[in-house]
């Protein structure tokens, strides 16, 4: 197993600095039932729970929230000592009280002076109530259809209640919260026959996806909305296919490009899902590479040190010549006779680039099974040239003795030379597939894969 240490493109200060304003903060919570432990006050950015601090529970059940400052405005949860939790919204008014029930934390709570946090916890009530209700269903399904009855009467209320949330309070950081949660709503797409166009109504949920998002609005990011609309826009509704996750991440990056902390956290989340560290997805380097190349300059990331986009686009620039239908880059390195060998210099029509460590258990699993397969296909037009990382000369030439896999082009590469062992190899093994015209049309494969692989090319170039 060998892992590499890529770029954290986005600093996470933005989460600790400047995290209070200039009022103060005076919030009392009394939650009858506790009478000593400790609190701990979580914050959200993003996809990411932070703490702020801590505060003692007095025998009466009160926790008292008092700062000379005031706090920076999202969605806090107070993380009790038994681990439940109570959830606040936390806008310019940072002065008001909540009472509640240790055993009824959410159908008890009442809050005095804030808008928000009343409108949050009338919601949570009906919210918990449909909870419930589904709950009964998966009990006894027997009960669907009575249950349902109820269950549609809780769904409208829950419609009602944003509906007058929104023509009551349109400003209210709930309200805001909330309508930015939103999915899109919409008459079917159907097909002439009379179907449903499935394909045409995705294409129109995805385009109205966002659309109740105010990307000014920065209190957002401290709401689990944005990463949770963010996760599901790229991650589900896109095919995992570089060039729609390309094409998709477009759109939602130069929505936020309104505001440079929007933008900052949405694009470097995205980015780092496709890192080469991360992404299970053949060829997902692309956009990581695609993010950095188009968005990423000194003047728009703000957040980088100088020089350090230099560096990253310096990487990005080498790891191209990686990607997926670009012309593989050669390899000219030693095999365990002393002699120079080339990627290039290999005249079967496929060949397979084998990057592996003598150590790796999932080599140890791997390289048996791309021993079976050369077996097999060497004899309908395959090559594996073998490159040998992180190593020495005696262990690498034990693994080639005990494995019997001297048929095949082995090379020693002891300082990751190559491009390819050089910024791709993050977890060995690592296979490549070269075309006859040393195109790389798979990578990041299992060896079961290779046939499929190789197969489809074959019959696009009859």
């Amino acid at each position: 197993m060998r892992n590499f240490i890529f770029f954290i493109l986005f600093a996470t200060t933005s989460i600790t600095t400047n995290l209070y304003g200039q009022s103060k903060t005076s919030i009392s919570i009394i939650i009858h039932g506790y009478n000593e432990g400790w609190c701990k006050l979580i914050g959200i950015y993003g996809d990411q729970n932070y703490i702020v601090d801590s505060f003692a529970v007095q025998n009466n059940g009160l926790v008292t929230i008092s700062r000379d400052s005031q706090l920076i405005q999202g969605f806090y949860y107070l993380l009790l000592p038994d681990f439940k939790n109570v959830s606040f919204l936390i806008d310019e008014n940072q002065n008001f009280k909540a009472e509640t029930n240790k055993d009824k934390l959410i159908s008890s709570m009442n809050v005095q002076n804030s808008v928000a946090n009343t409108l949050l916890y009338e919601n949570f009530v009906i919210q918990e109530k449909i909870d419930s209700l589904q709950g009964s269903v998966k009990k006894d399904p027997s009960k669907k259809a009575e249950i349902q009855v109820k269950l549609d009467e809780w769904f409208r209320k829950r419609t009602q209640h944003l509906e007058t949330c929104i023509s009551k309070y349109p400003e209210n950081f709930y309200t805001q919260f909330k309508v930015a949660g939103q999915n899109p709503t919409f008459s079917d797409v159907k097909k002439p026959n009379g179907d449903l166009d499935t394909f045409a109504h995705l294409q129109k949920y995805r385009n109205l996806f966002w659309s109740n998002v105010d990307f000014t609005n920065v209190k957002l990011l401290r709401t689990p909305v944005i990463a949770n609309k963010l996760k599901r826009f790229i991650k589900e509704l896109t095919p995992q296919h570089p060039d729609s996750i390309i094409r998709q991440s477009d759109v939602i990056i130069k929505k936020s490009l309104v505001n440079n902390e929007m933008f900052a956290f949405i694009s470097n989340w995205i980015a780092l899902q496709y890192q080469p560290t991360k992404t299970t997805v053949m060829d997902g380097e692309a956009v990581y590479v695609h993010i950095i190349d188009t968005y990423f300059d000194q003047h728009s990331a703000d957040w980088f040190k100088p020089g350090e986009i230099e560096q990253l686009k310096k990487k990005t620039s080498e790891m191209r010549a990686s990607l997926l239908n670009r012309k593989g880059p050669d390899v000219i390195s030693t095999d365990p006779d002393g002699n120079k060998k080339s990627i290039y210099e290999i005249q079967s029509p496929y060949i397979i680039v084998y990057m592996y460590t003598p150590n790796c258990e999932h080599c140890k699993k791997e390289t048996p099974k791309l021993k079976a397969f050369y077996n097999e296909w060497k004899n309908k037009g395959v090559e594996v040239f073998a490159i040998v990382i992180e190593t020495n000369k005696e262990e690498w030439k034990s693994y080639l003795r005990s494995n019997e896999i001297n048929d095949w082009v082995n090379v020693y590469d002891p300082t990751n030379a190559s491009i390819y062992a050089k910024y791709y190899v993050d977890v060995t093994p690592e296979i490549y597939v070269l075309n006859p015209e040393r195109i790389i049309i798979g990578k990041n494969l299992k060896v079961e894969q290779l046939p499929v692989i190789i197969q489809k090319d074959m019959k696009k170039s009859r």
